[in-house]
């Protein structure tokens, strides 16, 4: 018979090697950035902590799970605090600091109060600039506790974001119940989201939950420039994942290669950005009194908006009607004279870069200001410093004038651009520096068309023709032209375009039929004059497609690029039926020389590719 012995418990080994790394703090803070999807620039970092690399409490993992497990993670917690702060500061990084914090801590009543605003003082950092993400290691037991937690930080300048969400504790209840500033998505979502549209169903409906809640979406675990892209196709305004950038000690401060990748201004906002609706305006600090700030509205009548300014940071916006509304009521003088303005502020407005294109400052203007329509902007440079503002009238109106141009260049038929916008579309791109392709297409014997028809249904084929071109593109990218008779010209920065091509193929030859009567459709075309006068047999209208591929340096301007995309075209339509020809001459940075060498090769379903 065996006998029971009594449960021990043993002490954790960790315990002692992790006292020692608290008391010599021995350990170092990486940066990792989030990303600002809409113009392509750093939003903010957030900070992780790691353990000595020669440690078993390297890993954060097993760092908080030991803090836990040896009564230590209020400790380690506000050290991880302290260092991160520390080095923010001293790195000078733009934007604001994603700082993890367990709700263990934050709901602690009897820890000492204040010192992460005392650790930011010391780094000269202020409060609006501190995003409080909130991990999850166990499930929030008290929401109450946890929500009167939330609106303490929030009265001191933060502002609160939950971690990702979709793979914890109840975190759309986190969502409901603690209504935070940014939620942040787990990286499964972003994972091979391109090739996923279960994936791509459910981040678009955590969009619109967020629009509801006043929230904005970070998804994190983005790791290739296929998931980036379709992140910024549905509209997601902030990201972070290792194609971005892997948490460094040293991060960078701006983020080159989504320079390709913002959104694309039409040609119609061509030398249209942020930076022309600039007004310099002086900023003011957080601590600023409120009647201070009473004050300087009361002197200058015709001032609109105040921007309160960390440094050269801008971290909030005081606006006069607000503030002097708010400053009329009853006893409000008394109990806040000398209240800071960080309090009063309103600390989410809109920031954009000087180099925001107008079409894009457009879209964020109507996504996050739905009402107030006589509201200002901050303007700041690429690196986050404060330049001035700009106001929502000063866009209209703007635009308007853009449109007005615009209109006078579109074709009446298709009201599409004309050749002055694609021509101002291929400038954009050779200023940019970055390979994109024109493409020039054609439709074969559309003229004895025209005349066996009329013109009625030859109109009806080149409107036809323009929105197919027009669905088939990435308007995020992509830009179609239509340059007269049935010539259009794609010009397209998309990595897809072959793919987008000959698509475009496939429908036209899907779709050519359909032009005409069932006695032609069946004898496969029709008898008419050609341009000589004599009467031959022409075929179902056909497409040919001629591409030039455009690198950086490649071509000066818009001339060389439409002499070549004609001379290629002329290739295109060598190729009997729907056909494709790619001028190989400037392909992966080749030298300028003659066309390749090599005929048509079939290519399956009557298209023929060079």
């Amino acid at each position: 018979m065996s006998r029971c012995r009594p449960t021990i418990d043993m002490p954790n080994p960790l315990c002692e090697p992790l006292r020692e790394l608290l008391a010599s703090r021995q350990m170092h803070v990486l940066f990792q950035p989030i990303a600002d999807v809409a113009v392509g620039g750093i939003f903010g970092y957030e900070a992780l902590i790691r353990g000595p690399s020669d440690s078993p409490l390297h890993s954060p993992l097993t760092l908080f799970d030991t803090a836990m497990a040896c009564g230590a993670l209020s400790e380690l917690d506000h050290l991880c605090r302290r260092l991160a702060i520390e080095r923010f500061g001293q790195l000078d990084l733009p934007g604001r600091l994603f700082l993890n914090v367990t709700p263990e801590t934050i709901t602690q009543t009897d820890g000492p109060r204040g010192r992460t605003l005392q650790y930011l003082e010391a780094a000269g950092l202020s409060p609006e600039r501190v995003v409080i993400e909130l991990t999850e290691h166990t499930p929030i037991k008290d929401y109450r506790v946890m929500q009167e937690a939330v609106e303490h930080y929030r009265e001191m300048g933060f502002a609160i974001a939950i971690d990702d969400l979709g793979s914890g504790y109840g975190g759309l209840r986190h969502w409901t119940e603690l209504r935070p500033e940014y939620v942040k998505i787990d990286g499964h979502f972003a994972q091979n989201i391109h090739e996923d549209p279960v994936k791509r169903q459910f981040v678009r409906s955590m969009r619109e939950i967020a629009k509801e809640l006043d929230s904005r979406l970070v998804v994190e675990g983005i790791e290739t420039r296929e998931e980036y892209a379709v992140i910024a196709s549905l509209g997601i305004e902030l990201a972070q994942g290792y194609y971005l950038q892997r948490p460094a000690q040293h991060p960078p401060r701006s983020l080159p290669q989504l320079g390709g990748m913002c959104r694309v201004p039409s040609p119609r906002h061509r030398a249209g950005t942020a930076r022309g609706l600039l007004r310099r305006a002086t900023a003011i600090a957080p601590s600023t009194p409120l009647p201070g700030v009473v004050e300087l509205f009361q002197q200058e009548p015709q001032l609109r908006s105040v921007v309160v300014a960390d440094g050269e940071r801008p971290v909030g916006i005081v606006r006069r009607h607000q503030i002097m509304d708010f400053y009329a009521r009853r006893y409000v003088r008394e109990l806040n004279a000398r209240k800071p303005i960080r309090g009063f502020m309103d600390a989410r407005p809109l920031v954009v870069s000087q180099d925001t294109p107008l079409e894009q400052l457009s879209q964020l203007v109507t996504s996050q200001i739905e009402d107030d329509w006589d509201r200002d902007f901050i303007i700041t440079d690429d690196q986050g410093r404060y330049l001035g503002l700009g106001t929502v009238i000063d866009l209209l109106r703007r635009l308007t004038e853009l449109q007005i141009q615009y209109a006078r260049y579109a074709n009446p038929l298709t009201q599409l651009p004309g050749s002055v916008p694609v021509n101002e579309q291929i400038d954009i791109y050779l200023d940019r520096g970055i390979n994109f392709v024109v493409a020039y297409c054609d439709m074969d014997s559309f003229k004895p068309y025209n005349d066996y028809y009329g013109y009625a249904r030859g109109d009806h084929v080149i409107r036809e023709m323009g929105r197919l071109l027009s669905e088939s593109i990435d308007p995020q990218t992509d830009f179609v032209g239509h340059v007269g008779g049935d010539d259009f010209v794609l010009v397209l920065a998309s990595q897809s375009w072959l793919a987008t091509l000959e698509a475009v193929l496939a429908r036209f030859e899907a779709l050519a039929p359909s032009f005409y009567d069932e006695a032609e459709r069946e004898a496969g075309g029709i008898l008419a004059p050609d341009r000589q006068g004599r009467e031959l047999f022409h075929e179902l209208l056909s497409l040919s497609i001629g591409v030039v591929q455009v690198a950086p340096g490649g071509f000066k301007n818009h001339h060389e690029v439409a002499a070549r995309a004609s001379e290629v075209k002329c290739m295109a339509k060598r190729i009997p039926g729907n056909g494709l020809f790619v001028d190989r001459r400037l392909m992966e940075g080749e030298a300028r020389g003659s066309i390749a060498e090599g005929g048509s090769v079939p290519a399956g379903d009557g298209r023929r590719y060079a």
